[in-house]
């Protein structure tokens, strides 16, 4: 078998959808040997921040000298993002190898039951970062928490970044009940972390109360002293190279982990700091700037919480300036909305499908933006490369509404290098 074989048969799971449910990734782990009784794992769920509190907590653990796991999704371009040790992704070869070994263990299933990618890939992750002997997994969940595939861990802790709405289809449509949903991770005296607010946060509060498990709430004032806190010790804040006000809260949660991990996991003042330092989060606010000055930046802000940090974010970093949007946005998120809340920002704005079946519709896309800002010229376009090629002589462009739409961006722009159709290994759907 070779890479794009492999990647074929991670296609060939897509059909059996998403299985919210935790008897077949067990199953399966347990003839892959249980690999996840080798490991540590920080355990992070919640609706936006995931992916960027993630990112803090590996660099910081990497920083002071341990092998740092981390599983994440969706991916952005190649499917072996979702996979890296020490932020080096996972070898082709190595994918290959996992791949051909997780297929005599499908085989032992009833003909009838199907595992769904994210099981098998949940799997084939906690195989590999058990062989790379990781002193510490960052594991992000999937989709909700408490049925997640990944769910199948004991972490030494729990983060619950936020509760929003997003995927209200299969959470729930409640914050109550979407919080329900990611407080799963919960697990009996082991300590959870949330910044979650209000009704949310009471339904993790009550379990977190019946799970015997001791919560650290962030907020705002929690927010400012881990700030301070860091300042008075080390004689400097850190300096977050993540734009955003929201992404201070995320540094605060992963600070407030790793000050209650400090007993199995010590780390220094000086190791913090250099971990939040040095971060890396492709396709959040990500910045890039043309040789020729024109700059893009490319946010997936792909739900009303995120289109809110976003235009908070353009307004903190890029006052008085009204760039050129492109948008596009997938069907099944709360595009009106999104659009209702970027459409006043924007000079030009120009709409595109996004590479998926589930794609909304661009002309939709813009009777929606000109409907909530008729002063602003709006277009429908086939295509980002179309519209990245009618922004050629615009200074200043904001690349949002979708990660699949950043995904395709950070490929036509080279900025990550081009893959085999990758991208479309983030569609999913309900279990058929």
């Amino acid at each position: 078998m070779n890479y794009s074989e492999a990647i074929q048969f991670l296609y060939g799971l897509q059909m059996f959808g998403a299985n919210f449910g935790l008897e077949n990734t067990r199953t399966l782990a347990t003839l892959a040997g249980n690999p996840q009784e080798k490991l540590r794992f920080i355990h992070v769920a919640g609706t936006n921040g995931k992916g960027s509190t993630c990112a803090m907590l590996e660099s910081i653990y990497r920083a002071a000298g341990l092998r740092v796991g981390l599983f994440t999704s969706p991916h952005l371009v190649s499917f072996r993002e979702r996979i890296q040790v020490n932020r080096q992704l996972i070898p082709e070869n190595e994918l290959v190898r996992l791949v051909e070994e997780i297929q005599p263990l499908l085989k032992q299933f009833p003909a009838d039951n199907h595992l769904t990618l994210f099981e098998v890939v949940t799997v084939m992750t906690l195989k590999f970062f058990a062989e790379q002997n990781c002193d510490l997994v960052i594991w992000e969940t999937g989709l909700g928490g408490r049925l997640d595939a990944t769910n199948i861990v004991t972490p030494l802790a729990s983060v619950i970044t936020n509760i929003a709405f997003d995927h209200e289809q299969w959470l729930g449509d409640t914050l109550a009940k979407i919080a329900f949903e990611k407080a799963g991770i919960i697990k009996s005296k082991i300590p959870v972390v949330t910044a979650a607010e209000a009704e949310a946060l009471a339904v993790i509060e009550q379990i977190a109360r019946e799970k015997n498990a001791p919560l650290t709430k962030v907020g705002q004032a929690s927010r400012r002293s881990s700030i301070k806190k860091e300042k008075s010790e080390t004689g400097a804040t850190p300096v977050l190279p993540l734009p955003g006000e929201h992404q201070k809260l995320n540094a605060a949660l992963a600070l407030a982990t790793v000050e209650i991990l400090q007993k199995q996991i010590p780390v220094s003042e000086k190791q913090i700091q250099a971990g939040l330092q040095s971060v890396n989060w492709p396709g959040r606010l990500q910045l890039i700037q043309k040789p020729g000055g024109q700059k893009i930046l490319l946010d997936g802000a792909h739900n009303v919480a995120g289109a809110e940090a976003l235009r908070a974010a353009l307004a903190a970093e890029f006052p008085g300036i009204r760039p050129i949007f492109i948008f596009g946005a997938l069907a099944d998120k709360n595009w009106p909305d999104i659009c209702r809340i970027l459409a006043p920002l924007a000079s030009k704005i120009f709409t595109v499908p996004v590479a998926s079946a589930r794609a909304a519709d661009a002309d939709e896309l813009a009777k929606t933006f000109y409907s909530a800002n008729s002063a602003a010229e709006v277009v429908a376009l086939e295509s980002f490369q179309e519209a990245i090629t009618a922004c050629k002589d615009e200074a200043f462009i904001v690349v949002t509404g979708s990660l699949y739409l950043v995904g395709e961006a950070l490929e036509l722009l080279g900025i990550s290098p081009a893959n085999a159709g990758e991208r479309g290994l983030n569609e999913w759907s309900a279990a058929r």
